[in-house]
């Protein structure tokens, strides 16, 4: 599989290959990546995030992907989906210009909201179907940011990238919060998982 990704990151997706070349410019001057993953970038940014898109259901229509930073994995997800109204949410001014110049040059519509997650959840009306984050927080402080979003929706699905610590986050989630988890093994780092997770309620 992962094969076949990097297949697509070099040769039948030019949008992604525009999205690379960009990243790696503006990484000189403002921090969208951290340092010690630019040489691997195919796979620590590009392929970590392509791998969500068949887990993504197949009847979803919106999503947002919050702490979306240098644009993984939702604008990549953008990329590859263009069926899906893909939001993302970011907080950093110039990480949002970054977002913007892809979305322009890639011809990619998304809808850049550069505000904190809390305040787009509680001010806006969107109704997303999925949510996507990666390295952005606890799965507890996740599920607390984004709260209004499945408290109304039952049938949402988030989509998580976890590291190594993925299991003590789960445990420490189940004490404030129950929901059907289902775990995907990362296809670029064996230390890293893929929590999904849906019927989100507190206890």
């Amino acid at each position: 599989m992962i094969k076949l990704l990097k297949a697509s990151l070099s040769s039948s997706s030019p949008k992604l290959q525009i999205y690379k070349t960009l990243l790696l410019k503006w990484t000189k001057v403002i921090n969208l990546v951290s340092p010690n993953t630019i040489e691997n970038v195919d796979s620590r940014h590009f392929q970590d995030s392509l791998q969500l898109i068949d887990i993504i259901p197949e009847n979803a229509k919106i999503l947002m992907d919050i702490g979306s930073g240098a644009g993984f994995p939702g604008l990549v997800i953008a990329i590859e989906r263009p069926d899906i109204e893909v939001h993302l949410v970011e907080s950093d001014t110039k990480k949002c210009s970054f977002l913007s110049t892809i979305s322009r040059e890639t011809d990619t519509p998304v809808i850049i909201h550069n505000a904190r997650v809390e305040d787009v959840s509680k001010t806006e009306t969107i109704k997303p179907d999925v949510i996507t984050a990666r390295a952005v927080a606890s799965l507890s402080e996740i599920l607390n940011l984004t709260e209004s979003w499945w408290a109304s929706n039952k049938e949402i699905c988030l989509i998580l990238s976890k590291g190594e610590k993925a299991q003590e986050e789960v445990i420490e989630a189940n004490k404030k919060f129950q929901f059907h988890l289902k775990i995907h093994p990362s296809q670029t780092d064996k230390k890293a998982q893929i929590l999904v997770l849906t019927q989100v309620e507190k206890r």
